[in-house]
């Protein structure tokens, strides 16, 4: 088949880490390439920064005079969902489109809840999606587009059972067996080693030293430790699970409705998965597990073509 007459579509996911597009063939789904660039949060990234990492990502999955005309572009970026970045959002990838020589494809923007849930079997319409990464959230579709959300509330005011939930709470737990008030755990040596030292003014000065969202990289610290048998850890992925199965239950589950779940500690081996199967399966849910969004956005991108 000539390439050159295959109509393609560009489905991309902007997270807080990296921006990751997709070139698609429209009729089945193929991958025809792919591409990485900068954070994509619509919030906070920068405008003229949020074009160039859209950019860098489109440049590496749409090749220069690639051929075949590209109907549609959906993209899922962090933050963008409505009443936050949206707007933000669309000026950028319109700019970023345009300087790859896409520009006239019809465009959509979602939020990255949005496309993580069509990421699931079947590119499901309706449902509930879970995210939980550095931040947590929960929300409910209903035609592809989130109709209510629980959490997402950020480091100061919510996120609980996200990776930085989990690396404040592993410093708590420390702190308390420092000074006392709470039991012995195999978390001292690896906190002692990322700190410099045990006494309390190094882990309370690393803690405040850097933006608090930094914490979210000890997460991987309680996983081993409660994978070594440390009962402190491991009741501090039961305590995670406990606040992600609380998200879900707040957005009212129905028995058998699809439940999508994803971010680095739900995706598919993530270290909160099966503690998360454990609790919502009294609500009558089996969540299905997907890496990231960027599926589901070359789904959403098939549908508009």
């Amino acid at each position: 088949m000539n390439e050159s007459r295959i109509q393609r579509v560009v489905g991309i996911d902007a997270g807080g880490t990296r921006t990751r597009a997709r070139l698609a063939e429209a009729a089945t789904g193929r991958t025809l390439g792919e591409g990485t660039g900068g954070p994509g949060n619509a919030l906070s990234v920068p405008a003229d920064a949020l074009v160039r990492h859209l950019s860098e990502a489109l440049r590496g999955a749409v090749p220069p005079g690639g051929g075949g005309a590209v109907g549609a572009v959906v993209a899922g970026f962090a933050g963008g969902g409505p009443g936050g970045g949206k707007e933000r959002a669309e000026a950028a990838l319109v700019a970023a489109l345009a300087e790859v020589g896409a520009g006239r494809a019809r465009i959509e923007v979602h939020g990255d809840a949005e496309v993580a849930f069509a990421a699931g079997p079947g590119t499901p319409a309706d449902g509930l999606v879970l995210i939980a990464g550095t931040g947590a959230a929960g929300a409910r579709v209903a035609d592809r587009r989130m109709v209510r959300a629980v959490d997402g509330d950020g480091w100061l005011l919510g996120d609980a059972g996200s990776g930085f939930w989990l690396g404040r709470e592993a410093l708590r737990a420390v702190l308390r067996a420092l000074d006392g008030r709470g039991p012995a755990t195999a978390l001292t040596g690896p906190v002692e080693e990322l700190c410099g030292g045990l006494a309390k003014e190094r882990v309370v000065g690393f803690a405040y030293a850097a933006h608090p969202v930094r914490l979210a990289e000890l997460s991987p610290l309680v996983v081993a430790a409660a994978d070594a048998g440390d009962a402190v850890a491991g009741e501090l992925l039961d305590r995670a699970a406990d606040e992600l199965a609380a998200t879900v239950r707040a957005l009212g589950p129905r028995p058998g409705e699809p439940l999508v779940v994803t971010g680095g500690l739900l995706a598919p081996g993530g270290p909160l998965l099966a503690r998360l199967s454990a609790r919502v399966r009294a609500s009558g849910l089996v969540p299905s597990s997907v890496p990231d969004g960027l599926a589901g956005a070359v789904s959403l991108a098939r549908l508009l073509v």
